[in-house]
């Protein structure tokens, strides 16, 4: 699959048309026939109220769900019929969440290079790798320190470097100011636009903070599992 940096700016990433999303047998409707088009190298923010499927929607886009009904394409071809999956979150995809989902017994260093096992890199490459990307998020003297040891915003400066550490296409991001002070949440948000304009990544990102989507250059507007609204942003 192509990355980030091979793809033209104005390629389709993802393609939603007529999407559905139904738990315990149909009694509980999470998407309801939703459209939606993503394009290589936005900065795409939805929002919406609780419950609206904004993450399970996300969680669609990075395949750690599957829709019950309609169609999910990733670059012309069915998201859902990949023939790997595993390959397509590992290689495409960077996850950030709301929870940092940090392994505590693990390092920051150490929890960086997890999604590169199982790749072509050495170990002494994994860990420069990793290296290089804590550095690059400021965490350079931090790499040793365990999640407990580091305070919310360097957990989740670890989490964004981890999601970069395949260089991925796309990052779907999950509430990830969510349990951060006011503070850590614009700094974080300061880095994750600087990774999104340097790397030229697509960046998805849900969230409740309107001062968060207003980053974005387009804010997607969800309620009732369909999209009620789509519209540039203000210029950053």
């Amino acid at each position: 699959m192509p990355n980030a940096a091979a793809s033209p700016p104005s390629e389709l990433i993802f393609q939603a048309i007529g999407l559905k999303r139904q738990f315990d047998n149909g009694k509980v409707v999470a998407l309801r026939g939703l459209d939606l088009e993503i394009r290589q190298g936005e900065f795409v923010a939805i929002v919406g109220p609780s419950g609206c499927g904004k993450s399970t929607l996300l969680q669609m886009l990075g395949s750690l769900d599957q829709p019950s009904g309609g169609t999910l394409n990733y670059r012309g071809s069915s998201l859902p019929g990949l023939p790997d999956q595993a390959a397509y979150r590992a290689r495409e995809i960077g996850f950030i969440f709301q929870a940092f989902h940090l392994l505590p017994t693990f390092t920051g260093l150490e929890n960086v290079q997890i999604p590169m096992f199982g790749g072509k890199l050495s170990r002494s490459q994994r860990r420069a790798r990793a290296i290089e990307l804590l550095e690059s998020v400021g965490l350079g003297q931090r790499l040793n320190h365990y999640p407990s040891e580091l305070s919310g915003g360097e957990r989740q400066r670890v989490a964004i470097a981890r999601s970069l550490a395949n260089t991925p296409s796309v990052i779907l991001a999950d509430e990830p100011t969510g349990n951060l002070d006011s503070e850590s949440a614009v700094q974080i948000i300061d880095l994750m636009l600087g990774v999104h304009r340097r790397l030229g990544v697509t960046l998805v990102l849900v969230t409740h903070d309107p001062s968060v989507a207003e980053r974005a250059s387009r804010i997607i507007r969800m309620k009732d599992g369909r999209v009620i609204s789509d519209r540039a942003a203000p210029a950053n």
